[in-house]
């Protein structure tokens, strides 16, 4: 009896194995003729589209082709059956069974001749993934162009490469904001480290910023000077990092010319300077020989009797005032001190005790407590209570309450003030009386806009003067 030889040959093995290989791969394995029409298609379909392959056999491929991509995928099987030793790749959204569309990339090649596969073979993947992540990064980069071409603040971005940790930077762009404030071109510094552009001793002062941000790895803001012409010379700067597989790869900055800020800034502080040296010379070398001379008058009132002290009083007096005031506009008008809860009542009869009026009446008509600086405060209650009894008489009501948990009035009986002179009451000097120095509304104007705040004059409920304090803006 012979023996039947039942071994796989060589060929059917690595047929099997392809055969294999085909049904379970992700990738789907497609067979058309010249005409377009299916005749083969792996089972990886129905993982991918939804499809039995039974269902796409018998069809042409491009009745499942989106309209519009119908012409390219016919270019590239003509392309394959004219030079057949190249592939071709296209990219087609592809109808899925559930009638929605996805982006199929399919690969070309000419298979003709083949006796087994005898069309052309096409292998397809689904990239819509892909193509929704190019789309969002396209999108991403329109608005990255549009935001750096139209920003007012000027922009640039430098290349990080560190080598060995041998950190090297240069500028790769700058916006068009960049350009026109400073005169340097994109092209001029492209692939130019910080020394090349701006010289040695200002480039090491710009890189030794940009290694602070690579290695803190977070955005920093910092000030530099940096000299580009005489008007752009004091940069304010805001630098990040930009991370790729963990390293920083790039170095985006928003800097901002404040050259014209820090010079009123230094000219302010010099300002500053000179009045506290004026406020210096007031409260000393004017207000002693003053008490000297309050002192003097005093003991002439005990030993002689003359119609001309009282003048003498009156007017020492009225110094005394104006030189309070005046320390007062230049040590404390503009600034406020830690701001703490402040009780109304408590306040209004800290500062009506000052008052020198016996027959003046204080009403607190509300109560409330709200946020700010006791001390400060104290002056701006103290100079309208004195404000309504100069204009009011010794005689007048001044109220005190709110009209809501953010407005504060003081009003009284008195005769007002006239719509006319109400835009000038709060400027220094003005006064409507000969004992007064003219200061203290404007005391109260620049204590309260020191807070925030809003002071405003109108009329009182009983024709008098009502100011109202706005807490908030």
């Amino acid at each position: 009896m012979e023996d039947t030889d039942t071994s796989e040959t060589p060929t059917q093995s690595q047929g099997d194995r392809y055969q294999t290989i085909v049904e379970e791969s992700n990738d789907i394995a497609t067979i058309i003729d010249t005409e377009g029409t299916i005749t083969y298609v792996s089972p990886a379909v129905t993982r991918v589209l939804g499809y039995d392959p039974d269902e796409l056999v018998g069809h042409t491929g491009y009745e499942f082709v989106h309209r519009d991509d119908r012409e390219r995928n016919a270019n590239a099987v003509e392309a394959v059956l004219t030079n057949p030793d190249e592939s071709q790749t296209v990219e087609v959204r592809f109808r899925h069974a559930d009638g929605s569309w996805c982006w199929i990339e399919a690969t070309m090649r000419n298979r003709l001749d083949d006796d087994v596969i005898g069309g052309i073979l096409l292998n397809s993947r689904d990239v819509t993934r892909r193509k929704e992540r190019e789309r969002e990064l396209r999108e991403l980069a329109g608005e990255y162009e549009a935001l750096l071409n139209n920003a007012e603040d000027a922009v640039f971005l430098v290349d990080v490469d560190a080598p060995d940790d041998d950190i090297t930077f240069q500028f790769d762009r700058l916006s068009p904001a960049y350009e026109r404030q400073t005169g340097i071109t994109t092209e001029e510094v492209r692939g130019e480290t910080p020394r090349d552009v701006f010289g040695e001793e200002q480039g090491a002062e710009l890189e030794a910023n940009y290694h602070r941000c690579v290695k803190a790895r977070e955005p920093i803001s910092y000030q530099e000077e940096l000299r580009v012409d005489e008007g752009a010379r004091i940069w304010q700067t805001n630098l990040a990092p930009v991370l790729t597989d963990g390293e920083v790869t790039r170095l985006v900055g928003i800097t901002r010319n404040v050259t014209d800020r820090v010079e009123r800034e230094q000219q302010l502080r010099l300002q500053n300077e000179r009045l506290d040296e004026f406020a210096s010379v007031i409260s000393h070398d004017l207000r002693n020989p003053l008490n000297v001379a309050q002192a003097r008058t005093t003991l002439l009132e005990e030993t002689v009797e003359s119609e001309h002290l009282d003048p003498l009083v009156n007017a020492l007096d009225r110094m005394e005032e104006i030189v309070t005031d005046t320390l007062t506009l230049a040590r404390q008008g503009d600034t406020i001190g830690e701001a703490k809860n402040i009780n109304l009542t408590d306040i209004v009869g800290k500062c009506w005790a000052t008052v020198d009026a016996d027959e003046a009446t204080i009403e607190i008509a509300d109560e409330m407590t709200f946020e700010g600086d006791p001390e400060r405060l104290q002056h701006v209650f103290e100079n309208l209570f004195r404000n309504a009894v100069k204009h009011g008489g010794t005689d007048v009501t001044v109220r005190v309450g709110s009209i809501d948990e953010d407005t504060i009035y003081v009003e009284d009986d008195g005769a007002g003030i006239p719509t006319g002179q109400r835009d000038d009451i709060f400027k220094p000097g003005h006064s409507s009386t000969h004992e007064g120095t003219g200061f203290g509304l404007t005391i109260v104007k620049r204590i309260v806009e020191a807070h925030g705040w809003v002071v405003s004059v109108t009329d009182g409920r009983d024709g008098g003067a009502r100011f109202e304090i706005v807490l908030s803006q």
